[in-house]
């Protein structure tokens, strides 16, 4: 039995090496051939590698319609496809308007149409392939979305059409609404993250009364006067054929065409279209500025583990808008900030090694979080830091945010600006093996600037960041006023001016105040 399992391993070396091969093996008493690992073996076909050309095959293609409307699509294999219709339009258009339109119009999206009469017929033809829906308004743009099978392209574009240009907007849903717009501002003003509404502070501050400075959520005392003829009256300035974009993702070009062509070019909206449009075009102002809002935060989140009572501050500068140059310069900067929550700081792969990290988290073992955020718009930017601490120790953690804002001028490192930059581009790519962030990158471009940057082009222009242009961009940011929001208990906070001096100073810090009585 020995000698013939032998035997068998005999022939089968034979069969991999060659005879040669193997009478060189067998002579040279070694266990594998004396073969190059650069020599090809013998009887192996001749390995054929895919060329790259470093190019992306499948390019964004773009078609305008006689009416205004641009179609953008993206191939992208699969069964399944993203569309939607993306809409210039957002609370950032609201000047002439009661506040709240935009927020009004999300949670109205995918009610009853001309040709569905409730949500839930809506939902039940998507479901026949596959699909889901949803709706997301920001600060200037309007995105109605549909993921489904790429066999019901038609029906899809068919509902999208019907769900933007022919609502009903029956009386009931907009009681609906307008209760699902009270308990999300009550949700707003309790939960524990105080994240969105801060973020909503800081815009009231940095652009006061205007644009995008106006408030994303509908206040309070707007929900009742927003009715059917107020939302037709926006509508019928803003949702024009112009203003829009048809996105799609994982579909091909032409046949999304064919079905804008058929249910996009002739659509007559419920609105009608008589009226010249009234657009607000006007640009962003920076004012800088705070928004305070005293708060009881020690009872955020009770329970077997609450969450320490916090005090919260943003502070942020002006940057650029995203059609800008120093718009990639910005986003390195941000990534090199970086930062997060206390909680589990360390360990590889946890951004440690961003500043925010090293100089805040790191050093100083009470503060809870620091963060860095970059808010970009067509025609301005906001660069800012979050941090929240012990209400006591308010005004250490406010110079240490601005000594961080202050120290940016500095040179960077190399390995730091390296880092920064390698994880800039992977972030980039790995959020863009997501089909629906496809979708809003194609349909947000497009719709911004009339064309796509890809990928390859994006790394390329983040690969040629250099030190120096950090420096430059940090410098010309410092010369802005600075934009403040504050929540919570806000008794140790330093005066706007105060933290206005550390901004223009040499090394960050406050000013030094002197009490008699402590």
């Amino acid at each position: 039995m020995a000698a013939h399992m032998s035997r068998c391993k005999t022939w089968s070396r034979v069969q991999r090496f060659g005879m040669a091969a193997y009478r060189r093996y067998s002579s040279s008493g070694g266990g594998y051939p004396n073969i190059s690992l650069s020599t090809q073996l013998p009887g192996i076909p001749k390995p054929v590698f895919a060329s790259v050309d470093g190019q992306e095959k499948y390019e964004t293609k773009i078609t305008t319609l006689e009416n205004g409307l641009k179609v953008a699509s993206q191939d992208k294999f699969g069964q399944f496809c993203t569309v939607g219709i993306l809409v210039n339009s957002g609370s950032r258009h609201e000047a002439k308007y009661p506040s709240g339109i935009a927020h009004f119009l999300e949670k109205l999206a995918f009610s009853s149409t001309a040709q569905y009469g409730s949500r839930d017929e809506i939902l039940l033809t998507l479901e026949k392939h596959g699909g889901i829906c949803d709706c997301q308004t920001s600060r200037d743009t309007t995105m109605y979305a549909v993921s489904a099978e790429v066999k019901g392209l038609e029906t899809v574009v068919s509902l999208l059409s019907d769900a933007v240009l022919q609502p009903r907007l029956l009386d009931e849903e907009i009681d609906m609404t307008k209760m699902a717009v009270r308990f999300e501002l009550e949700d707003l003003n309790m939960r524990p993250d105080p994240e969105p509404l801060l973020t909503e502070m800081i815009h009231a501050a940095a652009y006061r009364g205007n644009t995008v400075g106006l408030p994303r959520f509908c206040p309070a005392d707007n929900v009742d006067t927003i009715d059917k003829k107020v939302l037709h009256n926006y509508l019928s300035n803003y949702y024009r054929p112009e203003r829009m974009v048809l996105a799609g993702v994982g579909i091909e070009h032409e046949q999304l065409v064919e079905c804008a062509r058929k249910f996009l070019l002739d659509a007559r909206p419920v609105w009608g279209t008589g009226i010249s449009a009234n657009v607000d075009l006007s640009v962003a102002q920076y004012t800088g500025g705070i928004v305070k809002m005293e708060k009881d935060m020690s009872d955020v989140s009770l329970g077997p583990a609450p969450i320490p009572e916090l005090t919260h501050i943003m502070i942020g500068l002006e940057s650029c808008s995203f059609l800008e140059e120093d718009f990639i310069p910005f986003a390195v900067l941000n990534m090199m900030m970086g930062g997060g929550g206390s909680f589990s700081a360390g360990g590889p792969g946890k951004g440690m090694f961003t500043r925010l990290y090293l100089n805040v988290l790191n050093r100083h073992h009470w503060m809870y979080n620091a963060t860095s955020y970059h808010h970009s718009y067509e025609d301005s930017g906001l660069l800012c830091i979050h941090a929240s601490a012990d209400p006591r120790q308010v005004r250490d953690m406010v110079e240490i945010i601005t000594q961080e804002f202050v120290q940016m001028t500095g040179n960077a490192g190399e390995m730091e600006l390296e880092r920064a930059k390698t994880q800039l581009k992977s972030m980039l790519m790995m959020n863009l093996e997501s089909r629906p962030v496809v979708f809003e990158d194609v349909g947000r471009q497009v719709l911004s600037t009339g064309k796509r940057k890809l990928p390859h082009e994006l790394c390329s222009l983040i690969s040629h960041v250099t030190a120096s242009d950090i420096k430059r961009v940090t410098t010309k940011m410092l010369r802005s006023k600075p934009a403040v929001a504050a929540l919570g208990d806000l008794t140790e906070l330093p005066s706007y001016e105060h933290i206005q001096a550390a901004l223009s100073s040499k090394d960050g810090r406050l000013p030094r105040m002197y009490r008699l009585f402590r």
